[in-house]
């Protein structure tokens, strides 16, 4: 007797794993694909690079070591971000006789007003002196406006009833009056600058008359993210704030110039308290 042998049948379930899987497979790969095809975001996002010499350190160990590394220094093309202290406070023109034709990004200014902290503002200025004198001019019409706003609040009911209070809007008021004045004038008031410029250029720069230090910094990639602290011309010994003889010492002066932020043209007003409040935010110094 014959008997018939029938084929064996595939697995229902077997086929439908196999067929998942073929999917999964599909969205994974477009997935990846949608992915690599996205702009990679901003890892330096929150990261920020300081320059020049800290709040308490030894002045002249931070001019040792600049001297030091700008020895050592060995960048290629187009050469590396430096620092710049000058010996004295400058004025545009005299800015651009110190740095000798070097390409300039930024310079650092203050109004030497003595007894007083004064803020601290960085210009951007490629062109020098005119980027200078047209950055002062900026921040002349801030402090104008600074000067304005300190007068209101000292006339305010606030402040008429606290002399104390009074007294701080109206040195504030007389502080910002002179900065602008000082700016307005192109006051001999940057005692720093930004360069970029090949190594053995940096060195020829620190023997140039008026230059105090280079310290060169071939780790700044962006001047946006960088914050640059250099030693003010009269610290010889400690980075410390000046001392202020003007404002109560409830006041908070600051104590750094590291919250001065990068800013094209002049910097950015400085924190102000709501009407009626206590007494201001001081700029920040160094």
């Amino acid at each position: 007797m014959t008997t018939d042998t029938e084929p064996p049948r595939r697995s229902r379930s077997g086929a439908l794993t196999w067929l998942a899987l073929a999917c999964a497979l599909v969205v994974l790969v477009v997935a990846v694909a949608q992915r690599g095809d996205r702009p990679v975001g901003d890892r330096t996002v929150g990261e920020v690079t300081r320059v020049g010499v800290a709040d308490g350190d030894a002045v002249p160990a931070y001019l040792r070591a600049a001297a030091d590394e700008l020895a050592r220094l060995d960048a290629p093309a187009p050469g590396s971000y430096a620092l710049v202290s000058f010996a004295a406070y400058l004025t545009p023109a005299q800015v651009a006789a110190a740095l000798g034709g070097a390409p300039v990004s930024a310079v650092v200014a203050r109004v030497p007003v003595p007894g007083r902290q004064t803020e601290i503002v960085r210009i951007a200025a490629l062109r020098l002196p005119d980027d200078v004198v047209a950055g002062m001019a900026e921040v002349a019409g801030r402090k104008d406006r600074e000067a304005a706003d300190y007068r209101a609040r000292a006339a305010a009911p606030a402040a008429t009833a606290d002399p104390e209070l009074r007294r701080v809007y109206d040195t504030g008021a007389a502080v910002a009056a002179r900065e602008a004045a000082g700016y307005r004038a192109g006051c001999a008031c940057v005692y720093a600058a930004v360069v970029r410029d090949a190594p053995d250029a940096l060195r020829a720069l620190a023997a140039r008359p008026g230059v105090r230090a280079v310290d060169p910094a071939p780790e700044v990639t962006r001047l946006d993210r960088t914050v640059f602290t250099p030693p003010l011309p009269e610290q010889r010994d400690v980075a410390r704030p000046p001392a202020d003889t003007g404002l109560a010492p409830s006041a908070g002066m600051g104590d750094s110039s590291e919250a001065a932020p990068t800013v094209t043209g002049s910097s950015p007003a400085a924190g102000r308290p709501a009407a009626g409040a206590g007494p201001p935010n001081p700029a920040p110094t160094s």
